[in-house]
């Protein structure tokens, strides 16, 4: 998808500020219109409305540009605000007015044209007044609403090296409660997870420090933990990974499935006497990326284990602070019947 460069911006901005003062100048002319009752043509007040219009949107939306704006909008501060909406007005007036008296060959400052003189300078202080501040206060607003994204946005990524912080401690616990473990049972198996241990624990946590990376390095690191838990369980773990070629460059947040891999592990296959089948998959669906860790333990029920469970809560929570509404976990899941965790995701096409 292009994307819109600053200067297209401006001046996109422009063209929304000028389209909706045109509809504002047509609206008060077809106004003064019907309330004069005047004989002359409904084209008078159209020309003289568009041309004092015109020349006062020129001055006071690009001369805005020419003074410090305020923090708060885009608007000058203090007392350059006021002036350049008291200038723009008076200027407008004057110049439109003369503009559209060389249109129609006449003057609006003698003869007849002195008589609605008083009503044309009040309605154009009004319009001008009411169409400034109408503006002003939509800058306003615009301002606002950047400032609270701008926020929002900072609140997510700090929530998000929080769940990053959390996650790397509880990698290391759980790989030296494996170990310890292992220690007691099988001093020689042991060994080989030492000597298994030290790069495992330094690829994973350089991963956890990355903002992404690959879906073929998070499937790698998944296979650098299997075969360390394969060493503790031997044949009672059957795991497989499932990620297709055209999948391998997909970028995801590191480590997004490794506590599930974990918890399906460590609560449904290691506890049980003849182990279990665990299976990670990735596959697309239109614009959507679909990742899924499945074990066929004895199940659980989805809600009851949910608050108390680190993997599950790291999940869905840095999903959350990654993706907002754009990603989805679901939990399938019942007592006697297996366990699933699924990852909606929106796909991202790999950098060239």
């Amino acid at each position: 998808m292009d994307t819109i460069e600053p200067q297209d911006s401006f001046w996109l901005s422009k063209l929304q500020h000028f389209t909706l003062t045109m509809a504002f100048c047509l609206t008060i002319s077809a106004l003064q219109y019907a309330v004069t009752n005047s004989e002359q043509s409904y084209a008078v007040p159209v020309v003289y409305s568009v041309l004092i219009g015109t020349v006062s949107w020129v001055i006071i939306d690009f001369g805005r540009h020419l003074f410090p704006a305020n923090e708060t909008n885009e608007w000058p501060a203090g007392v350059a605000g006021v002036a350049l909406a008291a200038g723009g007005i008076a200027g407008g007036y004057l110049v439109g007015t003369w503009l559209g008296d060389r249109w129609f060959g006449w003057s609006s400052w003698s003869g007849a044209g002195l008589l609605t003189l008083p009503t044309s300078i009040l309605v154009a202080v009004l319009s001008g007044a009411l169409g400034t501040y109408y503006f002003y206060a939509a800058g306003k607003t615009q301002a606002l609403e950047r400032h609270l994204r701008a926020e929002r946005l900072q609140a997510a990524e700090a929530r998000l090296k929080l769940l990053e912080a959390q996650l790397e401690p509880h990698m290391l616990f759980n790989t030296l409660a494996n170990l310890r473990a292992l220690i007691g049972i099988d001093p020689a198996a042991a060994q080989v997870m030492v000597d298994r241990i030290n790069g495992y624990l330094r690829a994973t946590l350089d991963a956890s420090r990355t903002r992404t990376h690959t879906l073929a390095d998070e499937f790698e690191r998944l296979s650098d933990y299997l075969e360390l838990m394969s060493i503790r369980m031997g044949e009672r773990l059957k795991a497989e990974l499932d990620l297709p070629a055209e999948l391998r460059g997909q970028p995801v947040p590191p480590l997004l499935l490794q506590p599930l891999v974990e918890n399906a592990i460590g609560h449904a296959l290691e506890p049980r006497v003849e182990g279990g089948r665990l299976r990670v998959s990735a596959r697309r669906d239109g614009d959507r990326l679909r990742l899924r860790v499945e074990d066929d333990g004895p199940g659980f029920d989805p809600g009851a284990r949910r608050a108390g469970s680190f993997g599950l809560t790291q999940v869905f929570e840095r999903v959350e602070s990654v993706y907002g509404s754009r990603g989805q976990v679901q939990v399938q899941s019942r007592p006697g019947a297996g366990a699933a965790v699924c990852i909606d995701l929106p796909w991202s096409e790999p950098p060239a």
